[in-house]
């Protein structure tokens, strides 16, 4: 029987581990720290019994994604729930950009931009399974279906600030940008409408889902299709050089790709050993959690329904303050995420105090408190939500880079510029071979890049399949 090492246990490492070991490959999958999950973890914090996400929260490119599916995570207890609204982006008046699972509906709430929006999403979201075969993976390559991802592909090629300027209303402009801020880079580089219209397009598939319980659900019952496929998982066990892993047929890592060139030494060739020590890394994530007894009272009534509200006010000011973390200064009113998973999984609250999920985006290794400036967002659009908090729990971007992969706080595992985006971290067709025979690279820093989807370990364990024969 051939065997197989994955190192790392995020929901990339886990699912290649998955993918070999349902092919009949003997599975070891070895974690550094004391539970499995990497991004997909979630704790008991603040009050006792409310469930708060430690990374990875909401899911648009997860509910639907292929290799989620194809491993049945529904018959060990995953489940998927959506909220009443997707996302909303308040404004300063009061209004709202609300971006709802249908095409339809949201382009009614947008006024004069609801053709527009119909246009860039309607064909895409109808063809999405279709579309999601070429963009859920490697673009240096023949699609499949070349009509409908050069329909799709035409836009995200725009600077995100230059398509934002189509839309003729302050909702159309900022709920994109919004979105398209998501790809942690400034708003007027190529390709930055990419990461924003492929989350966009998932969820008006989808929808933008949280696991129920948490995101350690996915975990969860990624850890399940292994065990019922005889795959070992070992925790607390820190790999620094490929030579402790005695000789398995396949390994796959589950790294940041800077960290290549040590963990292989003279395996890897000194081509790509360079590629990978000039891997980058982007802006960080800066989280505070809150128990908030009652809820946000935002102003906005379709933030109060949101599962995913953005903090950032206007269009203009979206992409200016995306620009300033970029060149590493922190604005005083920065990009926050705001995450109401609790709207669509109750299970999560207790009683009537409810765990709200807040980021914002800061410089790499940013070193000071953002804790004031968060809440103080917040509080802008949600007038008296200070004196509903009970309890918070800080995640700087130190601790972010507990997990090795979060260099620099930076969650995503590597800045999604236009280089690495298009060609992961280094130029290749093959992203997932790392140069070195038998040794394959599943983390976010390949294609397609960051999310719960699990495709980047999907890809990396079918390469790995290929060099045993399978």
């Amino acid at each position: 029987m051939s065997t197989a090492t994955v190192v790392g246990s995020g929901p990339n490492g886990l699912v290649a581990a998955a993918v070999l070991a349902r092919a009949g490959v003997e599975v070891t999958v070895l974690e550094a720290a004391d539970e499995i999950g990497g991004g997909t973890r979630t704790v008991e914090a603040i009050v006792p019994g409310l469930l708060v996400d430690h990374c990875s929260a909401v899911h648009p490119m997860a509910v639907g994604s292929p290799v989620l599916a194809e491993l049945g995570l529904d018959r060990h207890g995953l489940r998927w729930r959506l909220p009443e609204v997707d996302c909303a982006h308040p404004l300063d008046d009061g209004d709202a950009g609300v971006l709802l699972r249908s095409v339809a509906d949201t382009a009614a709430g947008l006024g004069a931009d609801g053709p527009l929006w119909r246009a860039l999403f309607g064909s895409p979201s109808r063809n999405y399974d279709a579309l999601s075969q070429d963009f859920l993976g490697p673009l240096l390559r023949f699609p499949g279906h070349p009509l409908l991802l050069a329909r799709f592909g035409a836009p995200t090629v725009l600077p995100a600030e230059l398509l934002a300027r189509a839309f003729r209303t302050e909702r159309g402009r900022a709920l994109f940008l919004g979105t398209a801020a998501h790809a942690f880079r400034p708003l007027n580089r190529p390709l930055s409408s990419a990461i924003g219209m492929g989350i966009l397009t998932a969820g008006h598939r989808y929808g933008w889902g949280v696991a129920q319980g948490g995101s350690r659900a996915i975990s969860d019952a990624l850890a399940a299709v292994l065990a019922g496929h005889g795959a070992k998982i070992e925790t607390g066990v820190h790999v620094r050089s490929a030579d402790e892993l005695g000789d398995p047929d396949v390994v796959v890592w589950d790294v940041g790709p800077d960290r290549l060139p040590q963990l292989l030494g003279d395996r890897l060739p000194p081509r790509a050993a360079r590629a990978y020590r000039r891997f980058r890394y982007g802006p960080a994530a800066f989280k505070v959690d809150y128990a908030v007894q009652g809820g946000i009272p935002w102003t906005s009534p379709g933030a109060r329904r949101a599962g995913t509200v953005h903090v950032a006010g206007s269009a203009a000011e979206t992409a200016l303050v995306e620009r300033e973390v970029h060149a590493g200064r922190m604005p005083e009113r920065p990009f926050v995420l705001v995450g109401q998973q609790y709207l669509a999984d109750p299970t999560r609250s207790v009683g009537d105090v409810h765990p709200v999920y807040a980021y914002a985006h800061v410089p790499y290794g940013y070193t000071g408190d953002a804790t004031a400036a968060i809440t103080a967002q917040i509080e802008r659009f949600a007038p008296g939500f200070r004196e509903r908090v009970v309890g918070t729990l800080v995640t700087d971007p130190a601790a972010f880079a507990g997990n090795p992969n979060f260099v620099g706080g930076n969650i995503l595992t590597g800045a999604k510029d236009l280089r690495q985006l298009v060609l992961g971290p280094r130029t290749t067709l093959q992203p997932y071979d790392t140069g070195a025979p038998g040794h394959f690279l599943c983390s976010a820093a390949t294609p397609p890049g960051p999310g719960a989807h699990g495709m980047c370990g999907a890809h990396a364990a079918r390469r790995a399949l290929a060099h045993l024969g399978r």
